[in-house]
């Protein structure tokens, strides 16, 4: 998920997919992972890309990411933290030059070594504009990106690696930033950061098929559509070894029909619980259910490069719309709780530190019906006088919510027709729209921190050519509160400056901020020690199976 920041999902992130994409539960899939093979079998949506670490920046994909590589550092499912994991250490004299020094004998899960090559072949892969990488951006920190990636339309590279990247030794690589950048090796978690094998590049196409990481699992099938099976990596010596014999992803394109699978026995965790089981989720499952914050914001975005909804005036407009949702009404009523009412355009679980700050919105996110109407007025109403929303209709939740959005605006605008839901048919689809600049409509959006940092909440999302700038925002003030931010040696001043760029934001409104997200999974009796981390992924390697 990324932007001009270096930096997520991303993502990360994260783009948040609460959604499935591809067939129901019926068939030998559903079967698969019986009682006693020790198999978690779990709800997975398919991916938008193939899996490409550097081309992946949504949930569904960053689920199997974290599962099947291992990074330079990667972060506490409980806290977040970026510890180190591939690396031995990341040193720097000056908060520029960096030198990771690699554990000796890693291998990936074809049995070839991860070495030094592994990973700046894979930055280098990544940040080439002609292999056009979704997470590119990540990589803009470190010198000589500009050359690789120039920055205007359909320019053609001046280099095919970054002068910034050096291999010292099988183990050893340095890294030379653009400039002072204190928080960088923190950013060296998020999968687009991923080592690759010398198979990436000599047979792409086979890796495509069967990718190979350094992860705690490996591959050994994949059917889009309908399911992939993953089985512990023999050669993995990482802290995070599984506690099970494998998990079984298995693909669904109705929420419900996964609750109904749960319910039955057929499906051990499900972490999309549709919005109408909430209420009884946890009677439902004897209790084996978890509702804890995480790091996920939801908001609905504007396209900006859309002259519509661009033009003079239309800020106050994107504002009145804010101030006519109810969000305290539709987190208590649809969420049961599991939602929180955003006050800022980050996540409570940053905590002050982190750069979360509630209320730092102001008036942005009150529900004010009588301001509402007037800053919409104001601004000439709303483009062809009536909104639509768009949403992927493959899960039940979303239409719940924007059903729901929609009517709280209806009513402050006094018109029950003038905001509506418009539905595309699965997650794929909808993403490719967006992520092609094709959407003409406000459409729901949302956001898996990659890591706990304010940065990674802006400059992927809003940042000027931000590889998760879905709104298509530009704003050269806050770009350049970004920039000074990201060159701040001191995290405080570092993130006072995030937060000074963050307000801008509820000056412009590129989004609508809605509410804070939990992570919510429920499982089977099957299977026990089911936890989420701070991403709200479940966390696979401890999950235990009763027969397994």
């Amino acid at each position: 998920m990324r932007g001009a920041k270096s930096a997520k999902w991303v993502v990360g992130a994260a783009v948040v997919a609460l959604a499935a994409t591809a067939c129901g539960s019926s068939g030998s899939d559903s079967k698969a992972g019986g009682s006693n093979d020790g198999v978690v079998r779990a709800w997975w949506g398919d991916p938008q890309n193939p899996l490409e670490p550097a081309n992946t920046n949504e949930v569904q994909g960053g689920k199997v990411l974290d599962m099947i590589f291992m990074n330079v550092k990667e972060y506490d499912p409980r806290t977040g933290k970026a510890d180190l994991a591939a690396a031995q250490s990341v040193t720097t004299p000056d908060q520029r030059n960096f030198t990771i020094k690699l554990k000796p004998g890693l291998k990936f899960s074809d049995g070839t070594p991860v070495t030094a090559s592994s990973f700046v072949d894979a930055w280098n892969y990544g940040a080439l504009v002609t292999d056009k990488q979704l997470d590119a951006y990540f990589f803009a920190d470190i010198e000589g990106y500009d050359a690789v990636h120039p920055e205007a339309e359909g320019a053609a590279p001046t280099a095919k690696v970054m002068s910034g990247l050096k291999v010292v030794d099988d183990t050893t690589f340095t890294v030379r930033l653009k400039q002072k950048f204190s928080t960088w090796p923190d950013r060296l978690g998020y999968k687009a950061f991923a080592p690759l094998p010398k198979s990436f590049f000599t047979d792409h196409a086979g890796y495509l098929d069967k990718p190979v990481g350094d992860g705690p699992y490996k591959i050994v099938s994949y059917t889009k559509g309908s399911s992939m099976k993953l089985v512990p990596n023999p050669y993995y010596t990482g802290a995070a070894k599984p506690k099970n014999k494998g998990v079984l992803l298995k693909v669904y394109t109705d929420s419900a029909i996964a609750y109904a699978d749960l319910q039955a026995g057929n499906l051990d965790v499900l972490d999309d619980i549709p919005a109408e089981d909430l209420a009884h989720v946890k009677s439902d499952t004897n209790g084996r259910y978890l509702n804890q914050p995480a790091g996920i914001i939801q908001t609905v975005s504007f396209p900006l490069n859309q002259k519509s909804w661009n033009a003079p005036g239309m800020d106050k407009v994107r504002l009145g719309l804010s101030m006519a949702i109810d969000r305290k009404t539709i987190t208590e009523k649809i969420f049961q709780g599991t939602r929180t009412p955003a006050t800022d355009l980050t996540s409570p679980v940053l905590g002050a530190a982190g750069g979360y700050q509630a209320g730092l919105a102001g008036a942005a996110t009150t529900y004010d019906p009588a301001k509402a109407r007037e800053l919409i007025k104001a601004g000439g109403g709303i483009p062809g006088g009536h909104l639509t929303i768009g949403y992927n209709a493959d899960s039940g939740s979303h239409k719940s919510w924007v059903d729901a959005v929609c009517n709280s605006i209806n009513n402050v605008l006094g018109d029950n027709k003038a905001c509506v839901g418009a539905p595309t048919g699965t997650f794929a689809d909808f993403r490719n729209q967006i992520t092609k600049g094709e959407m003409t409509q406000p459409f729901r959006s949302g956001w898996q921190m990659d890591y706990p940092l304010i940065d990674d909440f802006l400059t992927p999302l809003y940042a000027t050519g931000g590889s998760s700038n879905d709104s298509h925002y530009s704003n050269p003030a806050f770009d350049k509160l970004i920039n000074r931010a990201n060159a701040e040696p001191d995290t405080a001043k570092a993130t006072a400056l995030y937060k000074q760029a963050e307000s801008l934001l509820f000056k412009d409104m590129p989004v609508i901020p809605l509410w804070y997200q939990n992570g919510g999974a429920a499982w089977s009796s099957r299977v026990s020690n089911v936890t989420e981390n701070a991403f709200s992924f479940p966390v696979f390697t401890n999950i235990t199976v009763g027969n397994g």
